[in-house]
């Protein structure tokens, strides 16, 4: 037992090793014959089998009609190989990013299919997922969704996508295993609690409620606002305008105290840490304040907004720096 799983070991190995080399992943990928892999279905291996049985029936018989019976199933058996292959050939697929998601959740990993001739009942699947069928892909970009579930936070690789169809007539089956090289993150589970956040200008952990908050100011460009009559031509922001999108007024803001800042805590099991912060991070961001990410060799200096939200949940995601490459499994 131990001997034939070694070889099993080898030979999945050799075979991930082979395809790699022969199919390189890639975000956008177009299916051609280097790609596209050819067998017998089940069915088309039972009408092969009878193909044989009829054309021996009807030479020991004499028996040309049944001869040409059995010569006209091994044609159209033929044929079905040529129309399998032209089912995918020139199907293009492109990764597309998925929905935000928590440790926990099931991962959505985006798909766009096109392609310059129609082909019909394309079906999409990574390994242990439920098979999505595209009953038409065109020349009119269609995206999929493949779900993948998952209970770990870090990058996560699905591995190769399965694309396949036994279109026309289900004798034979033609199939690609691609890699789109759409790894995908997966925030740590959030888990609400009283987690206590630290500001530069104080000594205690305990906060105000209006540190981190911004205000009105003249630090930081927040955005562009319509012009109102009696604002300042100073803050008028001359090159939209000038661009034809009308008057608009240059915005700004200015943090209304010390900045907050996300600490680990050493003495707390790291993984509830990270989900306290990451906890703390959505509320902090939900509410416009400005806070910072301080680990053990890495530091995010204090922002706000979407981007910087993501930023903080991604570096809490992929801690220690092991779980930080995109292309791990």
């Amino acid at each position: 037992m131990a001997r034939m799983t070694t070889r099993r070991g080898r030979l999945s190995a050799w075979w991930q090793a082979w395809i790699a080399r022969r199919l390189p992943a890639n975000k956008r990928v177009t299916l051609a014959h280097r790609s596209i892999f050819i067998l017998p279905t089940g069915f088309g291996l039972f009408w092969l089998l009878f193909v044989v049985l009829l054309f021996l029936f009807g030479t020991n018989y004499q028996n040309n009609l049944v001869i040409g019976l059995s010569i006209l199933l091994l044609s159209l058996f033929h044929t079905c190989i040529i129309y399998s292959y032209r089912n995918l050939a020139g199907m293009t697929l492109e990764a597309k990013t998925g929905p935000e998601v928590y440790a926990g959740e099931t991962l959505l990993y985006g798909v766009s299919l096109h392609a310059k001739q129609v082909q019909h009942q394309v079906e999409l699947s990574y390994e242990k997922t439920q098979v999505q069928t595209i009953a038409r892909v065109a020349d009119k970009a269609q995206e999929a969704l493949i779900p993948l579930s998952n209970s770990r936070r870090g990058w996560i690789h699905p591995g190769r996508l399965r694309v396949e169809s036994r279109y026309p007539l289900g004798l034979c089956r033609a199939w690609s295993h691609v890699d789109l090289a759409n790894a995908q993150i997966a925030f740590a589970r959030p888990k609400a609690g009283q987690y206590e956040l630290s500001a530069e200008q104080q000594g205690d952990d305990h906060l105000a409620k209006d540190q981190g908050k911004q205000v009105v100011g003249v630090e930081e460009f927040q955005g562009l606002k319509p012009f109102v009559t009696g604002e300042s031509l100073n803050q008028i922001a001359w090159k939209q305008l000038a661009q034809g999108r009308g008057m608009l007024t240059k915005t700004f803001e200015q943090p209304q105290s010390a900045p907050q800042w996300l600490t680990l805590d050493s003495h707390a099991p790291l993984e509830e840490q990270l989900s306290l912060l990451t906890w703390a991070a959505d509320r902090l961001s939900a509410k416009g304040q400005i806070f910072g990410l301080k680990l053990p060799g890495k530091t995010l200096a204090p922002s706000s907004g979407e981007k910087h939200r993501h930023l903080v949940l991604a570096t809490l995601a992929v801690y220690p720096e092991h779980l930080e490459s995109p292309h791990g499994r």
